[in-house]
């Protein structure tokens, strides 16, 4: 049994102070397995590996079940049929955001061997950064070095069983000591920079000539600075410049370095997207958004390792706002949904061979490239990832421009390269790596 399970465990006293008590629930919710008091399912769940304990539930129980966070009712969608219809064909109920602590507890060169996390967050971060600021750091700037170490830190956290337990357990893991700590701490560093870059918009605002998102959101505050309803007020500027940062830096950098190990576990694969980038592109020219179209498999590439990597498996949580009839049973109004896209990314209804790295999930029968109705890395629905576009853009942009100039080379035999996430809890964290990426 996991420690961390224990000390909850010992400290159930605690936990009988600060519940707020068991949710009262009208409807009929889904069943599942029975929980205990204050505890609910968490003898069932693995702190370590959540995503497999529900996944293995969903073996039990079907594709609809609940499970209990603590005291906190959840109902768990798993399988592509199940996800789209609640996502998709009800993407309305469906659309209310989830409650998420750790979230919500803030918003109230030559061949060498290297580590790629580092470079890739700059260079990711600093497109964001042009949009939110208006400009592009030096990649030796102190603040974009602050802002990736302190995003990199937080996603490993939120990933890790600390940041599941936090989640179960928001009011009992604030007396707790341990790592989870560190996230408020990181956030309270993020908030600082962000606020003294509105101030320096602030000093220099032209109404008149807007250059970046702060710049658009403080005229609009201005605009309706009377109106009590108004969304527009400083705090909102500053969480919501967090979210686009985090959002935008880290699944982006992740999922390339999921790409580089997965094409150099498969280097006939990688040596074919170089065949086609040659063919369309050639060296004389960069890669550009328009090439796409005419290079299927390069696109197909992509798809499948945001498909195989799964880096966001569980989505961020949704909420019914309204009671709403799904699959003979009524879930109320403010239930919270967990949608396990991982079950989708690897439903074998929907992909050949789903436990397989294979670029063909997204080919047909002609070599062109296949969309699938099944591929949900940024979610579906009302909820749709907002950074969707840029994130595809990027995504495309990066990798053909890096294997246009460069074969990735692993520094150990192929065999030993390990694809499976070193945590999954919000997101699948590749497992730390070298490489070689040396000059075509």
């Amino acid at each position: 049994m996991d420690w961390i399970v224990i000390a909850l465990l010992l400290l159930s006293i605690t936990c009988l102070l600060l519940a707020k008590g068991v949710h009262k629930t009208k409807g009929r919710l889904p069943p599942g397995p029975r929980p205990l008091p204050l505890l609910g399912n968490l003898l069932q769940l693995r702190s370590r590996d959540m995503l497999a304990s529900l996944t293995k539930l969903s073996q039990e129980y079907g594709p609809i079940f609940t499970v209990h966070l603590g005291t906190r009712p959840v109902v768990v969608l798993s399988g592509y049929e199940a996800v789209k219809e609640a996502l998709v064909d009800k993407a309305d109920e469906f659309s209310g955001r989830g409650e998420y602590p750790v979230f919500h507890d803030f918003t109230k060169g030559n061949g060498a061997p290297f580590d790629p996390t580092f470079v890739l967050s700059r260079s990711v971060s600093n497109i964001i950064c042009s949009v939110i600021f208006g400009s592009r750091f030096d990649y030796e700037d102190e603040r974009l070095l602050k802002i990736i170490q302190l995003i990199n830190d937080n996603f490993k956290i939120m990933s890790s069983p600390w940041g599941e337990m936090y989640n179960i357990f928001p009011g009992l893991l604030r007396w707790i000591p341990g790592p989870h700590h560190r996230l408020f701490q990181n956030y309270g560093c993020m908030k600082d920079l962000i606020d003294h870059s509105i101030h320096e918009h602030q000093a220099r605002l032209d109404s008149s000539c807007p250059l970046d998102f702060i710049d658009c959101f403080l005229i609009k505050m201005a605009e309706e600075a009377q109106r009590p309803d108004s969304y527009f007020h400083m705090e909102t500027l500053v969480k919501t410049t967090h979210n686009l940062l985090f959002g935008g830096t880290e699944t982006v950098g992740t999922t390339l370095r999921h790409a580089f190990l997965l094409l150099m576990k498969y280097p006939h694969i990688q040596a074919r997207v170089q065949e086609e980038i040659d063919h369309v592109v050639g060296r004389g020219r960069r890669p550009t958004l328009e090439d796409r179209s005419a290079m299927p498999y390069t696109d197909a590439v992509l798809h499948e390792v945001q498909r195989f990597a799964d880096v966001i498996p569980m989505n961020l949580p949704h909420r019914v706002i309204r009671d709403t009839a799904f699959r003979g049973f009524l879930l109320p109004k403010g239930t919270d949904i967990i949608t396990l896209l991982n079950t989708v990314h690897y439903d074998q209804t929907q992909f050949q061979t789903p436990k397989e790295f294979n670029p063909a999930h997204f080919l047909d029968s002609k070599k062109d490239f296949k969309k699938s109705p099944a591929f949900m890395p940024f979610s579906a629905g009302r909820r749709l990832c907002l950074g969707e576009p840029l994130a595809r853009m990027e995504l495309f942009l990066f990798l053909a421009g890096i294997l246009q100039n460069f074969t990735l080379q692993p520094l150990c035999p192929l065999e030993e390269i390990d694809v499976t996430p070193l945590s999954s809890g919000l997101g699948n964290v590749p497992r730390p790596f070298q490489l070689r990426m040396l000059p075509r």
